[in-house]
């Protein structure tokens, strides 16, 4: 389920993310114009700033001695190539060529696509009942931040709650030590097609 029409969160994950460097990690930001309270379906991208030339140069430098970025250096040359509008767009690019290399085969739903009624949490219900859901698995902060299990629980939908432990894995600038939660691009320049067998573990 991907929740690509819900508001934008301006200093959230939704335009950026984090790589390795030689001295820890850095972002990798995609600009955009940003108005008060749009949702991400709305978000366009800042095209007059150099950020593609960037983002590719720094994946270049960070990743091209790791033992799989040969193998998908086309994929995101490409995507660095383009002049993208939208910020969904390019997440959905990105997002879809993942799960490929992850070999997920799960059906993907957009929100957008569904057109159910309701706000924060009561939507969240409305959708797990379009999609005959009948349990709502989450990170555990949601119920500290946007998250109303009473909502949920009287619509039939039980919650249950990700415990994440980032597991630990070959990168690159091992002195610098292990970064946790980065980017998957990390993960798979890294190890390519054993990436979905680590975060299984």
């Amino acid at each position: 389920m991907v929740m690509d029409n819900i508001q934008f969160n301006k200093n959230g994950w939704q335009n950026r993310n984090k790589i390795k460097c030689a001295n820890g990690w850095m972002y990798l930001t995609v600009p955009i114009y940003n108005k008060f309270q749009q949702r991400i379906d709305e978000v366009k991208i800042d095209n007059n700033q150099n950020w593609r030339a960037k983002h590719w140069n720094a994946l270049v430098c960070n990743y091209s001695k790791a033992p799989y970025f040969k193998e998908y250096k086309d994929f995101f040359e490409k995507i660095y190539l383009r002049e993208w509008v939208d910020l969904n767009q390019i997440n959905y690019e990105m997002f879809y060529f993942y799960l490929d290399v992850l070999g997920i085969k799960t059906k993907i739903v957009k929100a957008s696509d569904l057109k159910v009624e309701g706000t924060d949490t009561m939507r969240l219900a409305n959708i797990c009942k379009a999609l005959g859901a009948d349990t709502y698995h989450s990170g555990a902060y949601a119920l500290e931040v946007y998250l109303d299990e009473k909502i949920m629980t009287d619509a039939g939908i039980k919650i249950t709650l990700q415990d994440w432990h980032c597991p630990q894995y070959q990168q690159q600038f091992m002195k610098a030590g292990f970064v946790p939660d980065l980017a998957i691009v990390d993960l798979i320049f890294n190890h390519g097609p054993e990436s979905a067998d680590i975060i299984l573990k």
